[in-house]
């Protein structure tokens, strides 16, 4: 998969997680959190999504990793590299 696949497939989830925010003009460099009015359930519902749609499992030490869309597609790049977009 690609990064911008991966920034979509992002984009979904949080789409389906907080419904009611604009995501078009997100910054990927900036935290979601700071942007959006995600809560730490919300971000655990980031890491189910994506074990659930691409058995990806992310160590609670990789959370850090998954706090702006700009480091979150990083991380994920390596890993759904031999996966196809949905």
């Amino acid at each position: 998969m690609a990064p911008s696949d991966i920034r979509q497939v992002i984009l979904d989830i949080l789409s389906r997680i907080a419904p009611d925010e604009d995501l078009s003009n997100l910054d990927d460099s900036v935290s979601f959190r700071q942007q959006m009015e995600l809560d730490s359930m919300d971000f655990l519902d980031i890491v189910m999504e994506l074990r659930k749609q691409y058995r990806v499992q992310i160590p609670e030490e990789d959370y850090p990793n998954l706090v702006s869309m700009d480091s979150t597609v990083k991380y994920l790049t390596p890993i759904l590299k031999d996966t196809p977009a949905k």
